[in-house]
């Protein structure tokens, strides 16, 4: 490595940067006058435009940049001139100073500048315009920038991407070094973004060794986390001790005694003999600890709820229902169905029940009709759902105030919720709507927080795809011989008996192929490739649909595509329709993070929990706008589908993802005016009935399908094998 070139320069600009990997190219002064800028390639992770760095190298050339000289790796030194200085504090790299600020302080302090910012940060309130405020925010920021420089320089000797270094510094500051070093497998579990893979890589370069137990037990508790991504509330411990060997490549003896080591570890995993899941013998379930414990306290709850000799409804025990149905039917102007007046009774009389069904068959008004009769009543009605738009429709279906369940828990970061069994919710009635998106762990918050003797409705549609989170909860109370009473809307009324929506949804549910012509609300573009497929749907959603029915392309319609990658998955097309609806201009700020950009106007979403955002945290899965973008402040702002303005600092931009188009799996809970879904071969493994059954189920006025026919055949007569590992129903059953 010793015949290593030395380049000297001021870094000018960086032309790209991938956030993975660090790799990144920019442009350096190297000084030799007529304004010549030479390209340098490499990893500069945290180099700043301004700073001089010291790099080591090699030369090389490029057929179209010509001559480059890539970097190894580099020291900066602090630049010292006045126009190096000035653009090094214009670079955005404090916070609080944009280019005009650092124009005015350079003005007055010159080549001093940097050691008044080190050591007289005070001095600073003699620039004009700079009051105390913004004084101290700079001379806060330039202590945080020095301990990152130490800590990134560290970092990247062990091959860390910038945009995760930051996030380890910000979640360990000065203890940083010595985590990587010393539990670089606490990562995976700490840092959002770090998966197992990574925190390995790691751990090798800081000298763990492949089969130390630390590494394997990491492993195995990486693969059980992964597994609850996918859903399953276990795995058994056949299919763990295998994953686990393939994922580590170490011996299955080993495996098994770190295995047998976590489960003799109180944080580590628990063991259960469990039913199989087809009824054939007992398997051995393996938990991550905290789903075994909602699993057994979420069953132990209902069944508390279910006993209870308390009722604070008791009004409805011995009540004239045919008095009281009349007085209903005279207040909502219509007759319910037997069957609906069979739920409405149930869900008063009940301590927990669940209402299922599909569209069309008079869910909602069977829910308005339970809230307007036990208001009637005065009984004390809290309603919920587990996204924000859902919550909101409840709102309007009810006229009464609906919030998320996130919310009416007011869950507090850690996940921790101020209303639980100590402190219940003041409610003689709770609802929550869309139930199918209930994922264990929440599910389990959400009961233990319903007082005894106050009654809890479930209500969702069982044939959705279930949660994103671990867990069948809907599916599983549903199970025959369980505890939980529960009513199935079927009967289609009569004026959603001529929405093509509602009948291709139920047909669809059904195994039979939708109607795709003579509909005037469900339309079939056919398209055999999968690229055509992918430009049609962008065409369909920025200008066809918006043309044809008025209706907005970024408020009132949504593309729902069965999977995230390739030619018509959401992340191209993501890509596609911002060019579309949201374009580049001169005049509209926008940010490069990653691959990605972000202007004033877009459609984007959350992508993971954020307990310390907003009032009460912000959601995986919540939608809202771009407002504002400044670039001085670092910050953009999101204005939400709760009207709630969320500010993001533009190193949290890897929790927004756009949201033009989102896959099926995210837009659960969601309703749309109009949805337009890719169906193509391209996501043959992904198509199943209960994926285009909730993708159809997203609409309420309008569905346009673009793809092959052969492809919709597929998602039709393919149902779902793979039930979820989850022992739910077997303990509510009172196993």
């Amino acid at each position: 490595m010793s015949n290593l070139a030395v380049l000297e320069g001021v870094l000018e600009r960086i032309t790209y940067a991938n956030e993975e990997n660090g790799y990144t190219v920019a442009r350096v002064d190297t000084g030799r006058g007529g304004g010549d800028l030479l390209t340098v390639v490499g990893s500069l992770l945290g180099a700043q435009p301004g700073e001089s760095l010291r790099m080591e190298g090699r030369w090389g050339s490029h057929p179209q940049y010509g001559k480059q000289f890539t970097v190894e790796n580099y020291t900066t030194v602090l630049p010292a001139t006045i126009q190096g200085i000035r653009r090094y504090l214009g670079s955005g790299l404090i916070k609080g100073i944009g280019p005009k600020i650092a124009e005015r302080i350079v003005d007055h302090f010159g080549v001093d500048t940097l050691d008044i910012i080190e050591q007289e940060p005070k001095k600073l309130i003699e620039v004009p315009g700079l009051g105390p405020k913004r004084t101290k925010l700079i001379g806060a920021a330039w202590e945080e920038q020095k301990a990152i420089k130490e800590v990134m320089i560290f970092l990247q000797g062990v091959g860390v991407s910038t945009s995760i270094a930051v996030r380890i510094y910000k979640k360990y500051e000065d203890a940083s070094i010595s985590v990587v070093k010393n539990q670089p497998y606490r990562l995976a579990a700490d840092v959002w973004g770090i998966g197992f893979l990574t925190a390995d890589r790691i751990a090798q370069a800081v000298g763990i060794p492949h089969d130390s137990p630390e590494r394997v037990k990491a492993g195995l508790q990486y693969a059980l986390s992964q597994s609850t991504d996918q859903g399953h509330c276990f795995l058994p411990e056949e299919q763990l001790i295998a994953d686990a060997v393939k994922l580590l490549q170490v011996d299955t003896g080993l495996v098994i005694e770190c295995l047998a080591e976590l489960a003799g570890d109180e944080e580590g995993v628990v063991r259960e003999q469990v039913p199989a899941p087809d009824g054939g013998e007992a398997l051995t379930a393996v938990y991550l600890v905290p789903f075994h414990r909602a699993e057994i306290s979420l069953a132990a709850q209902l069944g508390r709820l279910l006993r209870t000799a308390e009722d604070r409804m008791a009004a409805f025990q011995d009540v004239a229902w045919d008095k009281a149905l009349a007085w209903l039917a005279e207040r909502t102007g219509a007759e319910l169905a037997t069957e609906q007046e069979q739920a409405v009774r149930l869900a008063l009389t009940s301590k927990v029940a669940v209402l299922t069904g599909g569209p069309g068959c008079g869910k909602s008004f069977t829910v308005r009709s339970i809230v307007e009769l036990a208001r009637a009543k005065k009984a004390k009605v809290v309603l919920a759902a587990p996204t924000g738009r859902a919550a909101k429709r409840l709102a309007e279906l009810t006229g009464a105030e609906a919030s998320t369940v996130h919310r009416l828990l007011e869950l507090k970061p850690g996940g921790d919720a101020a209303y639980d069994r100590d402190r219940p919710l003041d409610a003689d009635l709770v609802v929550v709507d869309e139930a199918s998106m209930l994922d264990l762990l929440l599910a389990n918050k959400l009961v233990k927080a319903v007082a005894p003797g106050a009654h809890l409705l479930l209500v969702g549609d069982v044939d959705q795809l279930p949660s994103v989170g671990a867990g069948e909860v809907l599916r599983d109370l549903l199970a025959d011989g369980g505890p939980v009473p529960s009513v199935r809307l079927t009967r289609i009324f009569r004026q959603a008996q001529q929405s093509g929506v509602v009948t291709n949804a139920h047909r669809i549910n059904s195994g039979v192929q939708p109607i795709t012509s003579g509909l005037s609300d469900f339309f079939l573009f056919v398209e055999e490739e999968t690229e055509d497929a992918g430009r049609v749907t962008v065409d369909v959603a920025a200008r066809r649909i918006p043309a044809k029915f008025g209706l907005d392309p970024r408020r009132d319609v949504q593309v729902l595509a069965p999977m995230h990658r390739g030619p018509a998955g959401a992340g191209t097309l993501n890509g596609l329709l911002q060019q579309a609806i949201t374009p580049a201009r001169p005049d509209l700020p926008e940010k490069r993070f990653g691959g990605r950009v972000f202007r004033v106007g877009d459609k984007v979403t959350q992508i993971r929990n954020n307990y310390e955002k907003g009032k009460n945290g912000v959601f995986n899965g919540t939608v809202g706008v771009v407002t504002s973008l400044q670039l001085d402040d670092q910050r953009l702002t999101v204005v939400t589908d709760e009207d709630e303005e969320v500010p993001y600092d533009f190193d949290e931009l890897d929790e927004l993802a756009h949201a033009y188009a989102v896959t099926i799996h995210r837009s659960q809970g969601s309703e749309y005016p109009a949805v337009v879904i890719p169906v193509t071969t391209g996501a043959w493994m992904m198509l199943q009935r209960n994926l285009l059954y909730t993708a159809v189920t997203r609409a309420r006025k309008l569905v346009v399908l673009v793809g092959s026919r052969k492809a919709i055949g597929q998602a039709v007569r393919t149902v779902s094998a793979g039930r979820r590992f989850t022992a739910l129903d077997h303990r509510l059953t009172g196993g």
